[in-house]
């Protein structure tokens, strides 16, 4: 697969592509023999566990920290099991604030909801 398809199959530029390779947020990719890089499935699978993980917000470093303990081998487990909860906790955190926001919406919602049928704005 060419970085065009790459590119245009998970919404990432040919740009920001090149720059994970570059940075090790995914392992380097093959080229063709006319020196073009040539993505196979499981290089599709690192680009997307990257764009998964950066819509959540993840560091590029802790990402290429993942990428680099992988590539050393199952003897990394226990470090990439650490990384990942880390990094799963920090969400949790995240997710709360988020959730706490949204529900001071939701009231302030309400409370909109109410004044247009009473006529009155109320904050109770």
């Amino acid at each position: 697969m060419t970085i065009s398809e790459v590119s245009k199959r998970y919404g990432i530029s040919q740009d920001t592509l090149r720059y994970y390779e570059r940075i090790g947020v995914i392992p380097a990719v093959n080229r063709s023999r006319n020196g073009l890089r040539d993505y196979t499935e499981e290089d599709c699978g690192w680009v997307e566990l990257a764009a998964c993980m950066r819509s959540a917000g993840l560091p590029l470093e802790t990402l290429a920290e993942y990428v680099r303990l992988c590539q050393e081998g199952d003897v990394t487990i226990p470090d990439r099991r650490s990384l990942l909860l880390e990094q799963k906790e920090h969400l949790e955190v995240q997710l709360k604030a988020v959730q706490e926001t949204l529900k001071r919406l939701e009231y302030k919602i309400s409370c909109y909801d109410r004044a247009m049928e009473t006529g009155r704005l109320t904050w109770d």
